[in-house]
């Protein structure tokens, strides 16, 4: 019941508002073709990714509906970036296709391969996941305000790693985990024959 009362703590409202205000908002201003009204959501949606993890620490109140409500917000946000940003900057997408697609692949492949497998969206939050969403904020934003797009390219390169450690935790775990620090963590918590890799 304890973990009910803080269902709707402001870190899962921080997520929910990524998933129910954010992400359609994103598509609508994008069919509109309103960039700099998009331009803003997705800030917002970046930063209250950047920070609900934080808050549910802080609070102490993290659990495993944020962590599996989370993870539905992120599919939802990258699917609606992915169709905003074709929709606003088709020439842009045709030019970095590789980047675009690799991104898109890799946050979005590794979530239903779990599905599939345990019948619910994985929530590892690895490090590497961590890393690969801030730098793929950080050059989607430069590349849509017009800057360098090397940036962005180095971001699909780390989350493509992201993604196949993903993959591969799906695989090695025979049941889901949630805010796993990486694959090296499961290995060693096996090998000592830890119980758990729950943080």
């Amino acid at each position: 019941m304890r973990g009910d009362t803080w269902r709707w703590s402001l870190a899962n409202a921080l997520t929910a508002f990524r998933l129910m205000v954010a992400a359609p908002l994103m598509v609508v201003f994008a069919i509109v073709g309103q960039r700099e009204l998009f331009l803003w959501m997705l800030v917002a949606s970046f930063f209250t990714d950047f920070v609900d993890g934080t808050v549910a620490r802080l609070s102490g109140r993290p659990n495993r509906f944020g962590a599996v409500l989370d993870s539905w917000a992120d599919v939802t946000a990258y699917v609606s970036i992915a169709i905003s940003v074709w929709l606003l900057w088709p020439q842009l997408v045709r030019r970095e296709w590789i980047p675009f697609g690799t991104i898109v692949a890799s946050f979005v492949v590794p979530s239903l391969v779990g599905f599939a497998k345990f019948g619910r969206f994985t929530s590892y939050h690895t490090l590497l996941v961590k890393a690969a969403v801030a730098a793929t904020a950080a050059g989607l934003l430069l590349l849509l305000w017009g800057g360098s797009a090397w940036p962005f390219r180095l971001a699909a390169a780390l989350a493509l790693l992201a993604a196949i450690e993903e993959l591969a935790l799906t695989t090695v775990l025979d049941e889901p985990r949630s805010d796993v620090r990486g694959l090296i963590t499961v290995w060693r918590a096996r090998r000592d024959g830890a119980g758990s890799t729950d943080r």
